[in-house]
């Protein structure tokens, strides 16, 4: 007995006890009691770790915060990935492939099962946290430390005292993990800690948190891996989070298992936000709900993009903060986001920058960047090849005066993936720009730089993948969009003035004129040519030997030329013509209902459509039918509705 134990007990509080106990031991001896004033050392000392340890890594300011805010209030629990992240493709074009099936904005190359960041850490001894810039690794790490803090109350279920160890002072030849850690109870005026340490290590009654293996200078990075594993098998009781950046992780901790930090999902997302705006006056303005309801607009879809990543989020919240908007010039947005990654980050966490960076100045990287981005986008590529980007930058290095030529690409690219994270490695030497919106951005960027906006208006006009580049070009003009704006218009007359599209406008303008819908004329001609562009698409898909099973999202863009009126259920015409099954003409009868309802029309019967539709439902073949069957009844129904709408 120690003398101790009752005194630990009534001292319980977080970590206190685990203190006094080892504290004990080497104080006092196994079989001396402690006097009260060293008692009181030790309690003194451990409520200074404590209030240290709160104060160092439990509070956060970042891009320029106002006021630093409590760590915890703002913490959204996180998830992880098993570090099978990077996928095996067999080609570029099959990754392309895969990315446009999915259908949306965001790079996900990976659709395995989550796993909650605390479980994750509760069940692992040694564990390794990967992630880009920004994606909260350090935020983890420090939280880990608080919920150990709090022992049995905390959702750490291990009873060890965190030592959090930022591996960016790993700045000399001399690194000592021991000394690191002695160094931190020292501070605190614990007695003899020194002997407070290795009696804490032998036991294995420490949570080593250390944070940021890449930013290790890398002339010292072989020793501090080599020390650190060392450091481990030798105090291998006690417990272990590492955290680095995934473009610079190669595997190099033989006990550590591998994670990788999951995007942001809209529920952590809404969650972040919510506690962002947490004071009463938010509460009572409703701040956090107008900030996500805003995010959830199509306008906002690629400011969303950004929100995936906890960084990026952060500073979307300081934009909201300030104006309670966001900005109409959404390339001003992009643009901050940008810099925020190529070197305001690292500023703020003040991360030693590689000799690579010492002539290549953020101005220049940009413009390398909005080669590499326009380059790709111009040819529809998303995914480039480490060779081709290399071959890029060692063209551009060479060709630029302002460039310094002393360096190589394959030193640059790795440089940008690593510290940065703009160019991530998707698959085996595949890359991406981490935020398609980036790449977007920073296309426009070159468009302008270099003086092609005609270009852009006579070859992508009507490419609704460049729909958010246009809109880009027209924030970056310094003269103003007008420019962009007349040479728009100019392209569109050479639309509007084709035989076929003048038809239209005249059908559209005839079939609505005068109708007794409550919608502004252009809306009721916007829904009228959205009924003749989704019929026309129908038509257009079907073979007539081939009945095919047309999947609705499809259909889901023609939404947006309606968006006049609400209809929720705009290409059911051209489901039912695509499929011809009872239940989808079901839903065109439905769909023919609410168009009479809303008084569009001045010369549809409705009423006479709706009875010939209820006729086909009943006469609608199975699928088992043959083809030619299947094949006629199609274009009966075809001939019915065009019949209908285009007399």
């Amino acid at each position: 007995m120690t003398g101790m134990e009752p005194w630990a007990i009534s001292a319980v509080s977080g970590v206190a006890a685990m203190f006094a106990q080892i504290g004990g031991q080497v104080l006092g001896g196994l079989s001396k009691t402690l006097d009260e004033k060293t008692k009181k050392l030790i309690f003194d000392a451990s409520n200074q770790y404590q209030k240290n340890y709160e104060e160092r890594h439990g509070i956060l300011k970042v891009l320029g915060m106002r006021e630093p805010v409590k760590l915890e209030s703002l913490y959204t629990s996180v998830q992880f990935l098993d570090d099978d992240a990077i996928q095996s493709f067999e080609s570029i074009e099959n990754l392309e492939n895969f990315y446009r099936q999915a259908k949306i904005r965001r790079f996900q190359s990976h659709d395995g099962k989550k796993q909650a960041g605390i479980k994750v850490a509760n069940n692992k001894q040694y564990l390794m946290v990967l992630g880009g810039p920004g994606a909260g690794k350090s935020t983890f790490l420090r939280k880990m430390g608080l919920e150990a803090l709090k022992g049995k109350k905390g959702g750490f279920k291990h009873a060890c005292i965190p030592v959090f160890i930022e591996l960016k002072r790993f700045a000399s030849n001399n690194i000592n993990i021991e000394t690191f850690i002695t160094e931190e109870f020292r501070i605190c005026d614990f007695p003899s800690p020194d002997k407070f340490t290795a009696k804490a290590l032998e036991e294995g009654k420490l949570l080593i948190l250390l944070d940021g293996l890449d930013e290790v200078p890398t002339k010292n990075l072989t020793e501090a891996i080599s020390e650190i594993q060392n450091f481990v098998d030798k105090y291998d009781q006690n417990r272990f989070i590492a955290s680095c950046r995934t473009a610079a992780y190669r595997s190099a901790f033989r006990r550590f298992s591998d994670v990788s930090m999951a995007d942001f999902d809209d529920t952590q997302i809404q969650q972040f936000i919510y506690n962002w705006f947490h004071c009463e006056a938010d509460k009572q303005a409703k701040t956090s709900e107008k900030c996500w309801e805003l995010l959830q607009k199509p306008e906002h879809e690629a400011a969303k993009e950004l929100a995936y990543t906890p960084l990026l989020l952060t500073f979307l919240c300081l934009v909201y903060d300030r104006s309670q908007s966001f900005p109409d010039n959404r390339s001003v947005l992009y643009h901050k986001a940008l810099r925020i990654l190529l070197e305001e980050w690292a500023s703020e966490k003040r991360i030693f920058r590689d000799e690579i960076y010492q002539g290549l100045h953020t101005e220049l990287e940009e413009i390398l960047l909005s080669e590499i981005a326009y380059t790709g986008f111009e040819s529809d590529r998303l995914f480039f090849s480490g060779r081709d980007i290399i071959q890029q930058i060692k063209t551009f290095l060479a060709s630029n005066l302002n460039a310094p030529q002393h360096l190589d690409g394959k030193s640059v690219l790795n440089a940008i993936a690593v510290q940065q994270g703009i160019l991530v490695e998707r698959a085996e030497d595949v890359f991406s720009f981490s935020h398609l919106t980036l790449q977007e951005y920073l296309t426009a960027q070159y468009i302008d730089d270099h003086r092609q906006v005609e270009k852009l208006v006579t070859e992508h006009l009507i490419d609704k993948r460049w729909k958010e580049v246009f809109l880009l070009v027209a924030g970056l003009m310094r003269g103003g969009a007008d420019d962009l704006l007349l040479l728009m218009e100019k392209e569109v007359q050479k639309y509007i003035n084709t035989q076929k599209l003048q038809a239209l406008l005249n059908w559209t303008e005839q079939v609505t004129v005068g109708s007794l819908g409550d919608f502004k004329p252009v809306g009721k001609r916007a829904v009228a040519m959205e009924i003749a562009n989704i019929i026309a698409y129908a038509n257009s898909i079907i073979d007539p030997n081939v009945i095919i099973h047309a999947d609705p999202i499809v259909y889901t863009n023609a939404i947006a030329y309606a968006n006049a009126i609400a209809i929720d259920n705009i290409f059911a015409y051209a489901i039912a013509i695509v499929e011809a099954t009872n239940g989808t003409i079901s839903d065109a009868i439905e769909y023919t209902y609410n168009l009479e309802k809303l008084k569009i029309f001045n010369n549809i019967k409705f009423t006479v459509l709706i009875a010939q539709m209820e006729v086909l439902k009943v006469k609608a073949p199975d699928e088992q039918k043959s083809q030619e069957v299947l094949g006629a009844f199609v274009k009966r129904l075809q001939q019915t509705l065009l019949t209908a709408v285009f007399r």
